[in-house]
């Protein structure tokens, strides 16, 4: 796979993860919004020029791997982030409910 790297971008009530695919200016996007106890996934959206490359996958981690660090839950309101939650059950101890 192709060098991606994930940033993280806004924080408090709202956020994105970004996913920037060395050679490409196109950025993958998981947007979330703040809940209290959890962290609502709502889109991920990858354009189609870096799609097919485990973009969105990578972006799911990197929000699994931050709910871990800073013991936030996280509301798969995306049909993406739910689908990979079903894919992990080990991740089934950050699933958060509405």
């Amino acid at each position: 796979m192709e060098q991606v790297t994930i940033t993280r971008h806004g924080g408090g009530k709202a956020g994105e993860y970004h996913a920037h695919v060395a050679g490409s200016d196109a950025i993958g996007r998981l947007t979330w919004v703040d809940h209290g106890h959890a962290r609502a996934a709502e889109h991920t959206i990858v354009p189609p020029e870096i799609g097919g490359r485990g973009v969105a996958a990578r972006l799911v981690e990197a929000m699994v791997a931050d709910a871990r660090e800073q013991g936030f839950l996280i509301l798969p309101e995306c049909s993406y982030v739910a689908a990979a939650f079903t894919r992990h059950p080990e991740w089934g101890d950050l699933l958060g409910t509405s």
